[in-house]
């Protein structure tokens, strides 16, 4: 691989924002502001030069695969085009929030190992990083074939607890970010003729591709296995520790739910609904990630806390794309305009900070040593920043540089 140097740019590093020069050569950055040494020359004058994202939970690829409600299309063709999108956005590490649901369709076990197959099989061709978060329904002890198999690969995954059965029958007096711990005696039940549930139920069917009443038979089946889950999220806890696998816990609404998983080695607080949730994590030490377009737009859209302010009182960590991969540099935008914090500190959360989180020790900055994860952005004063370059372990990944002159950054 030809060593490049990068130069000119203005570059994102821990503490400050520069202009310095970037050399990689072999997958890896080796060195700021050194010799040319015969390595090809990229003029980056006028640009930003940032660490590529890290993406700890995105599931805008469901969209690749289902496009529209109940139409699914081939899953190499949606994931290549995913693995396009995420290059284009800057994405070289993508952990994919792939639900292993009892659900039919799109969210099944079923499609969960066509996403798995097909990501071993086009491996050698992706672009970025493609991950697997095992965004786990705790209902669902079909999956654990699934989970046991990704567990022993070579890609370490990440392990998330989700609990959307309970969540999905709460009774419409109690807000869902006041939601019981989930595995509370008297746990909250909707009526199933509920009119709010009957309208829940209908938009869940479509998604699954069966009529609303086998969905809600479904759903009363699966909510006598109520008993046995306890022992099914220890399980698949121990199995997650011998293989050293990340754990997060998925919405939790009370401190107590964050405790009981944490407990199991869910160390990661992934979209905490209440304030109560945030202040535990947070005095446990446990990184807390949020939804970058919840940042990008100014609120979450579900009423949740809103991540700026989140971000601004130190109860945040981590942006992760959530449905929206453009949402990783529309929420630096967005943050860095209302001067939230300076933009070092706001780029941490979608690079080194999810980088750490999730164990990996070799990318999230720029600095010698480290993978040349990078992604050069036109940024003129004022104006939406686009991606221009993105490199993934040294490679070009994404390229839109264009050979007319440019304005001077906005930083």
């Amino acid at each position: 691989m030809t060593a490049e140097l990068i130069e000119g740019a203005r570059i994102i590093l821990d503490d400050r924002v520069e202009t310095a020069s970037v050399r990689i050569e072999a997958g890896r950055i080796t060195g700021l502001d050194v010799a040319r040494d015969g390595a090809a020359l990229i003029p980056a004058r006028g640009r930003i030069l940032a660490p590529a994202f890290v993406d700890v939970h995105g599931d805008a690829f469901e969209r690749q695969i289902m496009p529209r409600p109940g139409v699914m299309v081939p899953v190499d063709t949606a994931l290549l085009e995913t693995d396009r999108q995420l290059a284009a956005n800057g994405l070289a590490t993508a952990y994919h929030a792939l639900t292993l649901s009892w659900e039919p369709g799109l969210r099944s076990v079923d499609t969960g190992w066509q996403v798995v197959r097909a990501l071993e099989r086009l491996r050698p061709r992706l672009t970025a990083e493609n991950r697997l978060q095992l965004r786990w329904e705790t209902f669902c002890p079909e999956a654990e074939p699934l989970i046991a198999h990704v567990l022993s690969g070579p890609d370490r995954p990440a392990l998330a607890f989700n609990d959307h059965t309970t969540s999905m029958l709460l009774h419409p007096d109690v807000p869902v970010q006041d939601r019981p711990f989930d595995q509370v005696p008297d746990y909250p039940v909707t009526p199933f003729d509920a009119p709010r549930f009957m309208k829940k139920m209908a938009d869940q069917a479509r998604r699954a591709h069966v009529s609303p009443d086998e969905y809600t038979a479904l759903l009363g089946r699966i909510w006598a296995r109520r008993p046995n889950v306890p022992a099914q999220i220890a399980r698949m806890a121990a199995l997650a520790r011998t293989h050293k696998a990340p754990m997060l816990s998925h919405d939790d609404s009370q401190a107590e739910t964050r405790a009981y998983y944490r407990a199991l080695g869910a160390t990661v607080a992934e979209f905490p609904m209440h304030d109560r949730v945030f202040l535990a994590a947070r005095e446990a030490g446990d990184p807390i990630i949020l939804g970058a377009p919840n940042a990008m737009r100014g609120g979450s859209h579900l009423g949740s806390p809103g991540a700026a302010r989140m971000i601004a009182r130190g109860l945040c960590d981590i942006l992760a794309s959530d449905y929206y991969y453009p949402a990783m540099l529309g929420a630096m935008v967005r943050l860095h305009a209302d001067r939230v914090a300076p933009l070092p500190a706001l780029w941490k959360l979608v690079s080194l900070n999810p980088a750490r989180a999730m164990g990996l020790t070799d990318r999230g900055r720029i600095a010698p040593g480290l993978r040349a994860d990078l992604l050069l952005l036109d940024w003129p004063e004022g104006q939406a920043p686009a991606p221009l370059r993105t490199w993934v372990s040294g490679r070009p990944g994404y390229s839109a540089l264009p050979s007319v002159p440019h304005p001077e950054p906005a930083l």
